[in-house]
């Protein structure tokens, strides 16, 4: 790549896979900028954590996934992707993950506040970013029909970065912040 800027986006459109030119807030490219969004908080996460850490590989799985959706997401049906999805492997892969590591925690029955260790904190932003972009996903949805293997990925990824950020605070043997205790436990 010779220069980053093409001038082509000067006027408000953007180019999707097939050669169409869209409005830069199609919802096709919000659900992608929220996408992105996500990879990069992730690329943030895995800074955070030492080269060795266990989660290094499955965070590098996923963020190398969510290029491969984005390019999907980038798409319209009727326009062939020459991407192979992975997403349906992957989303068994973080439910594996996070029944290890939910068999590790202590059963909470609180509503908590994010924060906690700088991990832990980029892991609960990672997870609003995950249901911001899950969100963007079924509007898209509705218009034009998203592979259910991205959808159910997404959402997936919101509860994972939910586990870790829990796991996380455990790991390090900080005190979670509890806001008040579920509705259900309260009853008792």
């Amino acid at each position: 790549m010779k220069r980053v800027y093409t001038r082509t986006g000067d006027k408000g459109t953007t180019g999707i896979h097939g050669g169409t030119r869209v409005a830069k807030d199609d919802i096709r490219i919000e659900a992608n900028g929220c996408l992105d969004e996500l990879n990069a908080v992730i690329g943030i996460v895995r800074s955070l954590l030492p080269a060795d850490d266990a989660w290094q590989e499955l965070l590098h799985a996923i963020q190398r996934e969510l290029m491969v959706v984005m390019s999907h997401v980038a798409t319209p049906s009727g326009v062939v992707n020459p991407n192979p999805l992975l997403a349906g492997a992957l989303t068994l892969r973080c439910e594996q993950e996070m029944d290890s590591m939910t068999a590790e925690l202590q059963d909470h029955g609180y509503f908590l506040l994010p924060g906690g260790t700088p991990v832990s904190a980029q892991l609960q932003f990672a997870r609003t970013v995950a249901r911001r972009a899950e969100r963007r996903l079924w509007t898209l949805h509705r218009q034009d029909a998203v592979d259910e293997q991205i959808l159910c990925f997404v959402n997936r990824l919101s509860d994972l970065f939910f586990v870790m950020a829990r796991m996380e605070m455990q790991r390090q043997d900080w005190p979670e912040e509890k806001w008040q205790a579920f509705a259900y436990k309260r009853k008792k």
